[in-house]
């Protein structure tokens, strides 16, 4: 597990990068829009493919620090036992979706790169965002098979 947490850290750490270099973009857009009248051209299409990839960036650490919603109402008197099986097969189920997005995702990347496909102002290469993607959902995906097979003694819920 210490080499999931330390990937999981790390994609969490990109995230962070990510969104500090679009927030800067668009600060900087913003003021040159309303002070010279210059702006970045496609910001608006940066910052939504950046927090695409972003999202994806973080969701192994939040898998990793089972910081996911957890609604209890129904499993709150329940024994230990129970909630810690219905907790493992949440993560199993977790990991299959995962799964599934990092398949589809790596699928949609493939399709964007043989098209060519870009951002409608500034062409951005569609595919790009599709790779950013599909390494932290995989990520994700085995730091839930792994916790529905190991449980989860590093990490308790936040």
């Amino acid at each position: 597990m210490k080499i999931l947490e330390s990937l999981a850290k790390l994609c969490a750490i990109l995230a962070g990068v990510l969104l500090t270099a679009i927030t800067l973009m668009t600060c900087v857009s913003l003021i040159g829009r309303n002070t010279v009248g210059w702006t970045i051209v496609g910001d608006f299409e940066l910052s939504g493919a950046a927090a695409g990839a972003a999202i994806a960036l973080f969701m192994p650490w939040c898998q990793f620090r089972r910081g996911n919603i957890i609604v209890d109402f129904f499993t709150s008197k329940a024994s230990r036992g129970t909630n810690a099986a219905l907790d493992r097969l949440g993560a199993l189920l977790l990991g299959l979706a995962m799964s599934v997005l990092a398949w589809r995702t790596s699928i949609g990347g493939i399709k964007a790169w043989q098209s060519q496909s870009g951002t409608m102002m500034i062409g951005f290469p569609e595919w790009i965002v599709y790779c950013a993607m599909v390494p932290p959902l995989v990520l994700c995906a085995v730091i839930g098979l792994v916790q529905a097979l190991r449980g989860f003694e590093s990490a308790e819920p936040a």
